[in-house]
Formats: structure tokens, C-alpha cells, sequence
């Protein structure tokens, strides 16, 4: 073997050793504390020296934490700091938090703010509670499936329709439901009259017995910036589609003069 052909096989492992480790990490987060090793292993097709091995390494480095108790494994502390770094880049304007549980109490629903980082529409920041918990995996940093949530159909209608292609081309249009729209004319139709009332909403489109409604936000420039959103059980949504509406389209202006008054200072 010479030289390149050396340089290629240690860089194909090296890819799969840094593939492996974040296996295991997705899986013990998905687990909870104190799952075994050999419960890794067996849900990823590993040996369990190899398991040992990542599980180690990835203790070591603090990414996650050996559990005497419970003899098993969960996450490090230092995922803390790398949530806390992804918040700090999301660069959510101050005040926004408050906003969002303006909306929280007033609809006793989890209230949601998306922006675009860079180009791509994520979920900036999330107010809930036990009793009005957020629709699962909607969470900060969640980038996924913009066509079938309301958030997503309010800043996909702000696109070109050139850049919205290629856009939606890279996400693709998965059924997540038998209620998500996956025909692209469809969809197109659909974001022109979201462009036009100002609003969003999605029924049972992007997961079962949910549905969510949302309002732009809008830049200095008068550009879509972002939107803000909230999400009921489906079965509630009807009798409450009028003041769930209302309240996200004044969170949303409210949001909106927040950074009409940050860029104003800037």
C-alpha cells in the first residue's frame, strides 16, 4: 500500500469512528440516563469493545457521563455549552422571550420564533410548560419540514419562487401525513395565500392531532425576518382558530418592532 492508498484507508476510518461516536451519542440521548453499553451496541449492530471504546472516549471528552448508580451512560455536561453557543448564533433579539410567553398564557399553547440562519428556516427559540408542552421534535435547532409546519409555509412565502425550488429541492416534500402537501404546484398555491392573509396554518399536516398556526415577522427593510407560531391539539384548533390567530399576529408585530428598535440602536 503506498503512500495515498495509506492516507485514504486512515481517513475512511477515522470518518467511520467519528460516525459511530455520534451513534452512540444519539442513542443514549434518546434513551435517557443509564443505558447500558451492551444495549448500545446491540441497537447499533457494534461489537462491545468497539462500544467501550466510543463510549469511553466520548466520556472522557464530556460529551457524556458514566452513571454508577444506575451502571450505565448519559449525557455530559458539555452539551450544555454547545446549546448554550447555538443559542448565542441564532441571535435571538432580546425581548422575543417575552413575547413568546405573552403568548404561552394567553393561549395556554407552547409559543414558537423561527428565523433564518443563514438560509435555513430553524426554530430560534421555544416557551412551554408541562401543561402546554411543545409539539415533539420542535425544539431549538429543529430545520426540518418546512412545507408541512405553519412556520416554515410563512418564510418559504417570502422566497423567490427561484430560491424556494432549490430550497424545497434539498428539504424535499415528505408525507409526513396524509394531510402534508407534498405536490409542488400545490404548495405554491398554497404559500401564495399565505403571502396574501399574512398567515399561516397547518392541520394534522406535519404530525398527527396537532395544528399550528403563524404570523411573519418582519425586518427594518419590510422583509420577512423570521415568524412566530403556536400549536394546539387538532381537535381544538376550530373554536379556537380566531383568537390563536389574533394572538400570533400581535406577537409577530410586537417581535417585529423589537428589531425595527434594535436595528434603529445598532
Amino acid at each position: 500500500m503506498d503512500g495515498k492508498e495509506r492516507y485514504a484507508a486512515d481517513a475512511h476510518d477515522l470518518l467511520g469512528s467519528v460516525r459511530r461516536a455520534l451513534m452512540v451519542l444519539e442513542v443514549v440521548a434518546a434513551a435517557g440516563d443509564g443505558i447500558a453499553a451492551k444495549a448500545v451496541a446491540r441497537r447499533l449492530g457494534l461489537t462491545l469493545p468497539t462500544t467501550y471504546r466510543l463510549l469511553g472516549t466520548l466520556v472522557h471528552d464530556g460529551y457524556l457521563v458514566r452513571l454508577n448508580h444506575s451502571r450505565g451512560y448519559g449525557l455530559g455536561y458539555k452539551l450544555t455549552d454547545l446549546h448554550r453557543r447555538l443559542c448565542q448564533q441564532l441571535e435571538v433579539t432580546p425581548g422575543v422571550s417575552g413575547v413568546l410567553h405573552q403568548i404561552h398564557q394567553d393561549c395556554a399553547a407552547p409559543a414558537y420564533y423561527t428565523v433564518f440562519r443563514d438560509e435555513t428556516i430553524v426554530v430560534a427559540e421555544v416557551v412551554d410548560s408541562a401543561a402546554a408542552p411543545r409539539a415533539e421534535p420542535l425544539g431549538i435547532g429543529f430545520h426540518e419540514a418546512p412545507h408541512a409546519t405553519a412556520f416554515g409555509k410563512v418564510m418559504l412565502s417570502s422566497m423567490s419562487a427561484a430560491r424556494r425550488r432549490d430550497y424545497l429541492r434539498e428539504q424535499g416534500l415528505t408525507g409526513l401525513t396524509a394531510s402534508t402537501i407534498t405536490a409542488p404546484h400545490v404548495l405554491d398555491g398554497h404559500l401564495r395565500e399565505v403571502r396574501s392573509s399574512g398567515v399561516a396554518v397547518e392541520v394534522e399536516e406535519f404530525m398527527h392531532e396537532v395544528s399550528c398556526v403563524a404570523a411573519p415577522v418582519f425586518d427594518n427593510g419590510g422583509e420577512v425576518a423570521g415568524a412566530v407560531a403556536t400549536s394546539v391539539p387538532a381537535e381544538l384548533f376550530a373554536p379556537r382558530r380566531r383568537q390563536l390567530e389574533a394572538t400570533v399576529r400581535a406577537g409577530a408585530a410586537r417581535v417585529s418592532r423589537l428589531l425595527a428598535a434594535g436595528a434603529a440602536t445598532s
